[in-house]
């Protein structure tokens, strides 16, 4: 019997990786897209590629979208990336690092491709746990995506099936998605998450997303395997 195919959104960083793993192991048959959406920090797609041909997904594509052309983000725009923020500093308001409706373009794109597939299952890493500050990361949006896919699409329309949107980190700690994708394998020293890596992708350990990985792993009393920069 053919697997069921989902469509699963891969940066090539920790949570999207661990999404991956997910969705293989509820026995789904993965196509991997990943974006080159005019972010500064491309190493992350040398990530991808290998994660995606490691993990032996069906089909891998990586799309073009220039996203720095509105910049406004600090992924996208020469805007300084903040550094050494507390957990307090993280909760308040949206961060520079928000790349403007990122989100939804990617589930768009992905939407599209699930549709071509005759797919009806799209796997995202969001978290409203240690992300809570980008709007598109809560379960409402989540909630709002879905039902506008299955009013936006002819195999939704028609009742060929619905599209569904999976989450499998919403409610989860920076700790126990490592935890949970250690338990599958994950390797994460093949992993990049940092906002601000280096010319050879070793991450600052300093961003936002950096001090949030360290942290999960310190609260496992593990050593994060991936490269960073010499203090």
């Amino acid at each position: 019997m053919d697997k069921q195919k989902a469509v699963v959104l891969l940066s090539g960083g920790l949570d999207s990786t661990t999404v991956l793993a997910i969705a293989k192991e509820l026995g789904y048959e993965p196509y991997a897209m990943s974006f080159r959406y005019g972010q500064r920090h491309r190493f992350e797609l040398d990530c991808a590629r290998k994660i995606a041909e490691d993990n032996g997904v069906a089909e891998h594509v990586i799309a073009d979208i220039d996203l720095a052309m509105f910049g406004g983000s600090a992924l996208t725009s020469d805007i300084e990336v903040p550094k050494d923020r507390s957990a307090e500093d993280m909760t308040m308001g949206i961060p520079i690092t928000y790349v403007p409706a990122r989100n939804t373009i990617f589930l768009s794109f992905a939407l599209a491709w699930a549709e071509v597939l005759n797919a009806y299952d799209i796997f995202i890493g969001v978290n409203a746990l240690d992300y809570s500050g980008y709007p598109d990361c809560r379960p409402e949006y989540i909630d709002a995506f879905e039902k506008m896919a299955n009013l936006a699409t002819r195999t939704a329309v028609e009742g060929n099936g619905q599209i569904h949107i999976h989450t499998p980190l919403i409610d989860l700690t920076k700790a126990e998605i490592i935890r949970k994708g250690m338990a599958l394998g994950v390797d994460y020293g093949i992993t990049n998450t940092c906002y601000d890596p280096d010319e050879q992708g070793a991450a600052c350990g300093t961003c936002d997303a950096c001090t949030l990985r360290l942290k999960g792993f310190g609260e496992l009393g593990l050593t994060d395997p991936a490269s960073y920069q010499e203090a």
